[in-house]
């Protein structure tokens, strides 16, 4: 199996909601829409974030949909400089989300995070090093 991630999908509890947050809030543009289903483009055109219904994907996942608090992952978005990560982060409240972890020296480099409307952590970061991975 060769290091690859083709799609990640979060369980929101309104799945127009979170479309609104990350379309028109934080201006992704939708790449395909099935059912309840909603994925963006993840900017390489190789992968995928997606939206689903919690209970619809937790049952798909064959698990029960209880659950609350630390999920046990974060999705890190990477940027090009330490400004960055204070623009990204204002973009993101702005678009309605939580900061719940203000931008600070962390790594040798700078990072905060966000939680989107279902608490789906964001860690935006820059450090060196990192521009392989940066979006921007």
């Amino acid at each position: 199996m060769k290091p690859h991630i083709s799609v990640i999908t979060l369980g929101v509890r309104d799945v127009d909601r979170a479309k609104r947050f990350y379309a028109d809030g934080l201006g992704w543009p939708i790449h395909q829409e099935q059912g309840p289903w909603v994925a963006f483009e993840g900017g390489d055109g190789r992968t995928a974030i997606g939206l689903l219904q919690w209970d619809v994907l937790a049952d798909d996942a064959g698990a029960a949909p209880e659950g609350s608090g630390f999920r046990g992952i974060t999705l890190s978005y990477i940027v090009g400089s330490a400004e960055r990560v204070d623009a990204v982060l204002a973009e993101a409240e702005h678009a309605g989300a939580t900061i719940v972890k203000p931008a600070q020296p962390a790594w040798g480099g700078r990072s905060g995070c966000f939680a989107d409307p279902d608490g789906h952590r964001w860690k935006v970061a820059w450090g060196p090093g990192d521009q392989p991975f940066a979006a921007e």
